[in-house]
C-alpha cells in the first residue's frame, strides 16, 4: 500500500464527533478552520510568485486556467466565472475545468479524476500557449487528470501552478510554484471539500484578485472595471464613480450613461472634467491605469 496522504488520514480531535450534540458538531469543525488561515499564510511568498506570474501573463496577452476534480474543479470554475463582472476582463482570459465537465459542477462523474484522456482532452480545448498560466488543483495532489494536465501543459512552455493540502503531492514535480498550505488532518476522513477547500478557494481569490490589481482593474480599492449587468451593480457603479470622482450620486449616473456604462471612463470624466472620447485616450495613454489619471 502506498503511503497514505494527509489529505486522508483521521484526525484524532474528531473521532467522536458521532457523538456530539449539535452544537459540538459545529464547535469542532470551526475549531478545525482555524487552522486554515494560518496554513494559507504560510504560503504568502509562492502565492505572490503566483500573483506576479498571472499579471506578466495577463500584459502579454496570455490567459489563466485552473483545472481540478471534484471540488478542487467546481473551486476553480467558480473564481473563473466570478472574474468577467467583476473585473469586466474578457470571456476566456480566466478558464475553469473540472474533471468530467459541466456535468461534474452538479453530479459526481465517475473516475473522471483518474482520467488522462479527459485532461488531454480539456487542455486541447484551452488550446495553451507559452504566455499563459495553467493552475492544477487537487487537496491530495495526485489525481491523473491534474498531474496530466500539468506535465502537457508545461511541455507546451507554459508557466504551472499547483495547489495542494498534501506535502507529499505528486504534482508538485509538474509545477514551477507550488503552494502548499497543510491544513491537517479533516473533520470527517478524508472530506476535503473542508479544510482544503476552504483554503484552495482562499488562494485562488488572492491569484485572480492580486493579478487583477496589478493590471490595472482596481483604483485604490474600487474594483473599476466590474461591468453593471444588474441593479445592485448599477447601484455600485454609480457609487464608485460619485466617490472617485467626487460628484454626486445623480451626476455619477449622467456621467455612467455617457461614457456607456463604463466606470473607469465615467471616473475620468468626472475628475478631469471631459468628454468620452478624452477620457478614453487618457485611459489608453495610461494602460488602463487609473492611479496615473487621477
Amino acid at each position: 500500500m502506498s503511503k497514505l496522504a494527509l489529505t486522508e488520514k483521521r484526525n484524532p480531535d474528531t473521532v467522536n464527533i458521532d457523538l456530539m450534540d449539535s452544537y459540538q458538531i459545529a464547535q469542532a469543525i470551526n475549531n478545525e478552520d482555524k487552522k486554515v488561515a494560518p496554513a494559507v499564510e504560510t504560503q504568502l511568498r509562492p502565492i505572490g510568485e503566483a500573483i506576479e506570474a498571472i499579471a506578466r501573463a495577463f500584459l502579454k496577452g496570455g490567459r489563466l486556467a485552473y483545472f481540478g476534480a471534484g471540488t478542487s474543479g467546481r473551486l476553480g470554475v467558480l473564481d473563473a466565472s466570478e472574474c468577467w463582472p467583476t473585473f469586466g476582463v474578457e470571456h476566456g482570459m480566466v478558464c475553469g475545468y473540472i474533471a468530467g465537465g459541466d456535468k461534474a459542477l452538479r453530479f459526481s462523474v465517475e473516475n473522471a479524476e483518474d482520467s488522462a484522456e479527459l485532461a488531454e482532452q480539456d487542455l486541447t480545448a484551452f488550446n495553451p500557449s507559452p504566455d499563459d498560466i495553467v493552475v492544477g488543483i487537487s487537496a491530495g495532489g495526485g489525481p491523473r487528470y491534474v498531474l496530466t494536465v500539468l506535465e502537457q501543459a508545461r511541455k507546451k512552455g507554459c508557466t504551472t501552478i499547483g495547489i495542494s493540502s498534501n506535502p507529499d503531492a505528486l504534482l508538485q514535480k509538474f509545477s514551477d510554484i507550488f503552494i502548499n498550505p497543510v491544513v491537517g488532518e479533516e473533520v470527517i476522513t478524508g472530506s476535503s471539500r473542508m479544510k482544503s477547500g476552504t483554503a484552495q478557494k482562499m488562494i485562488l481569490n488572492m491569484l485572480s484578485t492580486g493579478a487583477m490589481i496589478r493590471i490595472g482593474k482596481v483604483y485604490q480599492n474600487y474594483m473599476i472595471d466590474l461591468r453593471l449587468v444588474n441593479a445592485k451593480l448599477v447601484d455600485r457603479g454609480r457609487r464608485f464613480v460619485s466617490e472617485i470622482a467626487g460628484v454626486s450620486y445623480n451626476e455619477a449616473a449622467e456621467l455612467l450613461n455617457a461614457a456607456g456604462n463604463n466606470v473607469k471612463t465615467a471616473c475620468v470624466m468626472g475628475s478631469k472634467k471631459c468628454g468620452k472620447t478624452a477620457a478614453e485616450k487618457l485611459l489608453k495613454a495610461n494602460n488602463g491605469i487609473l492611479r496615473k489619471i487621477i
